[in-house]
């Protein structure tokens, strides 16, 4: 074939692709109250995964994602991951793990698209100005629990399949879905289910696809890096029940003064690890990554404003940006067998737990992670020479992740973005934890690609969590856009 016959038909594929977007995005705009109804559906399940009493609401979130998929044609499972072992020593049914294909063309690309559809906990008095379990409109932002964090952007991908279904256009790359209801609390059983399915549901993935994360600004991002999560909680124990602190005050060791004083040797006033070992392990912050916070958009100050404070750890935009993303941090999230209530109550506790968790970085190793806190917490606890008992267990070991921004599934999606949005986008990474990207990555060996639609203020986890109307509608345009540039991806990129 000639030159110019060459040039005429790219030319022709180039406006036939152009047409099809435009017919894409005009099917997702006239649909955007029916895709706003579905999500007011979802969230109205409370499918909270921290609380065993809401399991049967997983259980039922998990049928309707599936029976949805099925209404598309999809090729659907619900497959079976097990018990889960309570504190108590009793067994619960974990929610079942929804998977689906749509597609099965061998000279194509196959994505797989992980998403969860559990939330964490929430109530109206927790401080929510409406119902987290009703979908309020107000201004266009979506307000309820798991509106941001994950129902909407699981929504938004099987909106951009149906879009490409609706009007009898043929998908650009095999899709396949993983659905699960468990994240929120570490994925149980999810490790173990893409083991077992490695060389079958997953045996023709070429790249993975994961949406639970959020933007850094107003600017469009691309994620390629999160850190992990080791969460424990220690425990102190001594009388045999809880006392009135007048009658034994004075008396007795108290487990409350024993356990404030071990946590407050886990980290100093100016954000530095104590623990031994820590610090030691954190991968250097190299010039590249420098270079690439530089020019990041990112505004402290809006950023100090947001949250409410006068004075954040750091004050330059490197340096923040480097401590959330890059550098480990211990929180200390509550004490269990306190006394919190409103009003008073004269109780010495008779056993404390305190809940707390180190978000880990490149080159730290969850085990490692557990040995050096728990050899810690008991040598120092020891130095206080207490009859008390300490027990400290490690509940969630999450690994870190990190992409290589160089692979073609980025530049595809920069190619998206800059269509959809008409702006460059952001390369960054995510403070927070996504435990099965880590999996994805050393069992299937899968190029993975994080690509969120969420906005910079949805407050994930937090009160009044939502979606704006904006990024749910153009994030799916910017889904049915991504499936289409991974299609051109050479097939020799792995």
């Amino acid at each position: 074939m000639n030159l110019p016959a060459v040039l005429s038909l790219l030319l022709v594929v180039s406006t036939v692709q152009a047409f099809q977007y435009t017919e894409l995005t005009q099917f997702i705009d006239s649909h955007q109250e029916e895709y706003v109804e579905t999500l007011r559906d979802w969230v109205a399940i409370e499918s909270d995964s921290s609380n065993v009493m809401r399991r049967k609401d997983l259980h039922r979130m998990m049928d309707v994602v599936a029976q949805k998929l099925r209404l598309m044609g999809g090729t659907v499972e619900l497959v079976d991951i097990g018990e889960q072992e309570l504190p108590d020593g009793q067994t619960l049914l974990l929610p079942k793990v929804v998977t689906a294909q749509f597609g099965t063309d061998v000279n194509k690309h196959t994505v797989c698209v992980y998403g969860h559809v559990d939330v964490q906990p929430a109530k109206l008095e927790d401080g929510w100005a409406t119902d987290p379990y009703n979908l309020t409109d107000i201004n266009g932002h979506l307000y309820g629990r798991g509106a941001s964090d994950n129902k909407a952007p699981v929504l938004a991908w099987i909106h951009a399949v149906g879009a490409y279904q609706a009007l009898n256009m043929e998908l650009p790359v095999n899709v396949k879905f993983v659905i699960e209801g468990m994240e929120e609390t570490g994925s149980n059983g999810l490790d173990a289910m893409i083991l077992a399915q490695r060389d079958t549901f997953f045996s023709d993935v070429d790249y993975i696809i994961i949406s639970d994360c959020g933007w850094l600004s107003r600017r469009p991002a691309l994620t390629y890096g999160t850190r992990g999560n080791c969460y424990f909680f220690a425990e102190v124990e001594g009388p045999k029940q809880d006392l009135h602190s007048g009658v034994y005050g004075g008396t007795v060791i108290e487990p409350m003064t024993d356990l404030i004083g071990i946590l407050d040797t886990l980290i100093s006033p100016s954000g530095k690890i104590l623990i031994p070992g820590i610090r030691e392990a954190v991968a250097p912050l190299s010039d590249e990554e420098w270079k690439m916070y530089q020019d990041i958009q990112f505004d402290v100050e809006d950023y100090k404003n947001k949250i409410g404070v006068s004075q954040l750890m750091y004050s330059n935009k490197v340096d923040l940006l480097a401590h959330r993303w890059r550098y480990p941090t211990v929180t200390i999230h509550g004490i269990e067998g306190a006394f919190s209530d409103p009003g008073t109550k004269t109780v010495i506790p008779a056993k404390v737990t305190a809940k707390f968790s180190i978000r880990q970085v490149p080159d730290m190793d969850p085990a490692m992670v557990k040995t050096q806190v728990t050899d810690y917490l008991h040598s120092v606890f020891a130095k206080r020479k207490s009859p008390n008992k300490l027990k400290v267990t490690m509940v969630i070991g999450a690994k870190p992740w990190l992409a290589d921004t160089q692979h073609p599934l980025y530049e595809a999606g920069k190619i998206a973005i800059k269509r959809v949005f008409d702006m460059d986008a952001d390369l960054i990474r995510e403070g927070g934890t996504i435990p099965i990207a880590r999996t994805f990555q050393d069992v299937l060996g899968k190029s993975i690609i994080m690509m969120p639609i969420g906005g910079f203020d949805d407050g994930m986890h937090s009160q009044n969590e939502k979606m704006s109307r904006y990024n749910y509608i153009e994030g799916t345009k910017l889904f049915i856009s991504y499936l289409n540039e991974v299609s051109q991806i050479q097939k020799t990129s792995v």
